[in-house]
């Protein structure tokens, strides 16, 4: 019974893959950010509209902080020399600010959707 129920796990698997399905956690477009002496790095990251996006973020401190967007709607603690994926989109053009709960004044950054 087992055996068969992993075949047939595999064979939607193989079905799954062969239409062209796309996993839920894809993104369009990567983008790279970094936290370094309390602060985004770049503090700018720009991203085209209509499309999924994946934040890398790497905290190069050795405290944590807390990726918060209330526009993004999105926060999430990253511990200090740990990264964290925060995926958000698709969005409209505008611009869109976030910043370290942790240290607000020099945390800061925006993300430009164009």
């Amino acid at each position: 019974m087992m055996k068969t129920l992993k075949n047939l796990l595999l064979v939607g698997l193989t079905l799954w893959s062969a239409v062209g399905a796309v996993p839920v956690l894809a993104a369009d477009t990567e983008l790279q950010l970094v936290i370094k002496n309390h602060q985004f790095q770049p503090t700018e990251i720009k991203a085209p509209a209509a499309q999924k996006l994946r934040i890398l973020v790497h905290n190069q401190d050795s405290t944590p902080e807390e990726f918060e967007s209330h526009s993004l709607k999105r926060e999430k603690i990253i511990p200090g020399g740990a990264k964290a994926t925060i995926l958000v989109g698709p969005l409209k053009p505008g611009r869109y600010e976030f910043f370290g709960e942790f240290n607000p004044s020099t945390a800061k950054g925006t993300l430009v959707i164009e």
